[in-house]
C-alpha cells in the first residue's frame, strides 16, 4: 500500500531500474565484448543504482561501434568506473544480503552495520575478486585472495563509509519502514546507499587502477577457431597505456608508503561512517523494536530516544484500517445491551478506522465500535453491568472507568490491576454503578497514544431518584479532542515537540461540520463538558449570557454552591455540567476560547473551525 509521497517516487524509480537493468543485460550479452564477470558487474550495479547504472554503462563501457571497445574504454576515468563497478557489484551484494538477514533476525543497528561490512568484504574478496576473476588473474585461488586483499580492503572501506551513514540516518529517521525488508522504502535506502558508496569509492579505485593494483574495464573477443589456444582474446588495463595478455598479471608501481596512507585514510573514513551516526541516533535499536513506524515531523529523536517513545509517537498505520466512515456516521450513539441474569451486558471492540472530521479531512483513528467518540454507555445508578472488551487493535489495551468507585481489579490500569488485553483477546469488566452523573471511559494502556487516537466515550449514569437530576429542556454531551494529521497520516497529538495538534474536534467533528443545537427562547440546555482531550486545557465559552455550573466531575453541586460563569476550563479528565438559558433568538456559539483551537490546520473556515458549534435559538 502506497501511503507516502516517497512511495510513488520509489515505484517509478524501481520501474526505471528494472527497465535499465534489462537493457544493460540484453546489450551486454548481445553486443558488448566484455568478460562475463564485468557483464554481471554492470547488471548488478544497474539493478542497485537504476538509471545511474545505465548512464555509467552507456558513457563508460558500451561499445559505441564494432571493434572500438578497447579504444573507447582506455581513458583512466572509465577504467576507474569499471573497477568501482566490480567493487560495488560484489560488496553491495554482500551488504544487501546481510541487511536482509540482520533485519529479519532483529539485530541492533550497530551490529547490523558490522555484519554488513564483514559480509560485503567477504563476498567482494572471496567471490567477486578471487573466484570470478581467477581465470583472468592466473595463479591459485588463495594466491588471488592474497593479491586482492589490500585493494579490496581499501575499496570496501570507502564503499561502506558511504553506505553506512546513509543507511543509519535514513533507516533510523522519521520513516522507519526503511528498516523492514518487506517495505519498498528499505530497498530505496539500499539503492541510495549504494550510490553514495560508489561515489566515495570511485576516486580510490581510479588511483588503484592507475597504479596497477586493480583491473579496470576489459575486452574479451571471440577469435576464429584455431586463432589461439582458447579461441578468444582478452585485453585489460593497468597503468595507462599498458596492455596485458591472458592472465592479466598486473605490475604495480605504487610505493608502500602510498598504499599504507591510502589504506589508513580508507579505514578512518570507514570508522567515521560507522561510528559518527551514533552521536545522533540510537543504534541499539533494531527493526523488531521500531521497524515500520513513521514518526511525526519535528519530533526530537536522539541517541537516547527509546523505542517505546518512538512507537507511542508513531502514526496510526493506514494499512490496518478496517472500515471507513463519512460525515453521515455519528459518534456517541447509545450502546445497546442485553440482559443476562439481571446484568446489563455491553460489548466494546476497539479497532482502527478512517473517520471523517471535515468534508475533505479524514483521520486514521482508534475507535470503539466504529465511533468517535465511542458509543455512550447510558445506565442507571444501582445497575449491575458487564462490559466485554474485545481488542481489535494492533497493540494491547485496557479500559478505565474514569471517576467510578469500583472493585480494584475492575479499574483498568495495565500491569497494575490487570494484564493488558492483547490483540484478539477479550476481557470482561463487571461492577455495580453506585454513583450518578457524567463520567467517561478510556484506555489505561498507553493512553497518551491510544486515547489521543480516539479511544474514549461517555458514561452517563442517571440517578436512582429522578429528583436528584438537575433537569433541563435539552441535554447535550461535548467530548473534546485534538488531532495531528499531516501528509495523509494521523499521529497521536501530544504537548511535546512534533506532537502539537493541528485539528480539534467536538464529538468527532471539526467546525463547520459540528452539530447545531436548535432551541427556543426560554428553554434550557444542559451541556456536559467531558475532558476526553488528552493533553490540553480548553476554556469552553458559551455566547449569549452566562450559564450555571451545576456539577463537577460527576458530583452534583448543592444548589447554594452553584455559580454563574460564561467560561469554564475543561482539562484532561475533568467534567462540568452547566445549564444555559436561551435568552434571545439568534446563533450563539459554544467554543474554546483559545483562538488556535478554533481553526482547522491553522486556518478559519466559515468563521472559525475546530472546537466550535452553534446554538440556533428561535
Amino acid at each position: 500500500m502506497l501511503i507516502q509521497p516517497i512511495d510513488y517516487f520509489l515505484v517509478a524509480w524501481f520501474v526505471l531500474a528494472a527497465g535499465s537493468t534489462l537493457y544493460v543485460g540484453f546489450d551486454q550479452y548481445r553486443n558488448n565484448p566484455e568478460p562475463v564477470v564485468m557483464k554481471w558487474g554492470f547488471i548488478l550495479v544497474t539493478l542497485y543504482m537504476g538509471p545511474l547504472g545505465l548512464l555509467l554503462y552507456v558513457l563508460g563501457d558500451k561499445e559505441p561501434r564494432p571493434g572500438q571497445h578497447e579504444a573507447f574504454t582506455s581513458p583512466l576515468w572509465k577504467q576507474g568506473v569499471g573497477s568501482t563497478i566490480h567493487c560495488v557489484a560484489g560488496d553491495a551484494t554482500g551488504i544487501i544480503l546481510a541487511a536482509v538477514v540482520t533485519a529479519t533476525l532483529g539485530l541492533p543497528m550497530w551490529l547490523d552495520l558490522i555484519v554488513e561490512y564483514l559480509a560485503g568484504f567477504a563476498f567482494g574478496l572471496f567471490i567477486f575478486q578471487s573466484l570470478f576473476m581467477k581465470s583472468m588473474m592466473g595463479g591459485s585461488y588463495w594466491e588471488n585472495v592474497k593479491k586482492s586483499f589490500l585493494p579490496e580492503f581499501i575499496s570496501m572501506n570507502f564503499m561502506m563509509a558511504g553506505m553506512a551513514p546513509v543507511m543509519s540516518f535514513l533507516m533510523m529517521g522519521r520513516d522507519m519502514r526503511a528498516m523492514e525488508p518487506s517495505e519498498l522504502l528499505f530497498w530505496g535506502v539500499m539503492s541510495l546507499g549504494v550510490i553514495a558508496g560508489f561515489v566515495l569509492a570511485y576516486p580510490a579505485n581510479v588511483w588503484l587502477v592507475a597504479r596497477g593494483l586493480k583491473h579496470g574495464l576489459m575486452t574479451e573477443r571471440l577469435q576464429p577457431a584455431g586463432a589461439s589456444e582458447h579461441g578468444h582474446r582478452r585485453q585489460g588495463h593497468g597503468p595507462p597505456g599498458e596492455q596485458r595478455a591472458a592472465g592479466h598479471h598486473m605490475r604495480s608501481d605504487a610505493t608502500s608508503a602510498q598504499i599504507v596512507a591510502l589504506g589508513a585514510v580508507s579505514a578512518l573514513a570507514l570508522a567515521l561512517g560507522m561510528v559518527a551516526p551514533a552521536n545522533w541516533l540510537n543504534l541499539s535499536l533494531s527493526a523488531r523494536d521500531v521497524g515500520g513506524v513513521i514518526m511525526p515531523q519535528g519530533m526530537i529523536m536522539d541517541r537516547d530516544t527509546p523505542a517505546d517513545a518512538m512507537r507511542d509517537m508513531a502514526a496510526a498505520d493506514p494499512r490496518l484500517v478496517t472500515a471507513s466512515y463519512g460525515l453521515s456516521a455519528r459518534g456517541d450513539q447509545d450502546l445497546p445491551f442485553r440482559m443476562e441474569n439481571g446484568v446489563k451486558v455491553f460489548e466494546l471492540r476497539p479497532s482502527v478506522v478512517r473517520w471523517q472530521i471535515l468534508p475533505d479531512v479524514a483521520v486514521d483513528a482508534y475507535a470503539y465500535n466504529g465511533q468517535i467518540p465511542g458509543p455512550r454507555i447510558h445506565i442507571r445508578q444501582g445497575d449491575r453491568v458487564r462490559i466485554n472488551v474485545t481488542n481489535g487493535l494492533p497493540e494491547a489495551t485496557t479500559v478505565h472507568w474514569h471517576g467510578l468507585i469500583l472493585p480494584n481489579q475492575m479499574d483498568g490500569p495495565a500491569e497494575i490491576t490487570q494484564a493488558p488485553i492483547e490483540p484478539g483477546q477479550t476481557y470482561s469488566y463487571e461492577f455495580t454503578a453506585t454513583q450518578h452523573g457524567t463520567y467517561f471511559y478510556h484506555p489505561h494502556a498507553k493512553p497518551d497514544r491510544t486515547q489521543a487516537l480516539g479511544l474514549y466515550g461517555a458514561l452517563i449514569i442517571d440517578p436512582a431518584n429522578p429528583a436528584d437530576e438537575v433537569a433541563a429542556d435539552h441535554d447535550y454531551v461535548i467530548e473534546l479532542q485534538e488531532w495531528l494529521a499531516r501528509e495523509g497520516l494521523t499521529y497521536p497529538s501530544m504537548p511535546m515537540d512534533g506532537g502539537m495538534p493541528n485539528f480539534f474536534t467536538i464529538n468527532g467533528r471539526a467546525y463547520p461540520s459540528t452539530d447545531t443545537i436548535r432551541m427556543k427562547v426560554g428553554e434550557t440546555l444542559k451541556v456536559r463538558f467531558i475532558g476526553t482531550n488528552n493533553g490540553f486545557i480548553h476554556p469552553m465559552h458559551i455566547h449569549g449570557g452566562p450559564f450555571e455550573v451545576v456539577a463537577r466531575d460527576g458530583e452534583t453541586i448543592p444548589a447554594a454552591a452553584r455559580f454563574q460563569a460564561d467560561t469554564i476550563n475543561v482539562g484532561p479528565g475533568q467534567r462540568y455540567d452547566v445549564v444555559w438559558t436561551a435568552r434571545r433568538p439568534g446563533k450563539w456559539l459554544i467554543h474554546c476560547h483559545i483562538p488556535h483551537h478554533t481553526t482547522n490546520n491553522n486556518a478559519e473556515e466559515k468563521g472559525g473551525g475546530g472546537l466550535m458549534m452553534v446554538i440556533d435559538v428561535s
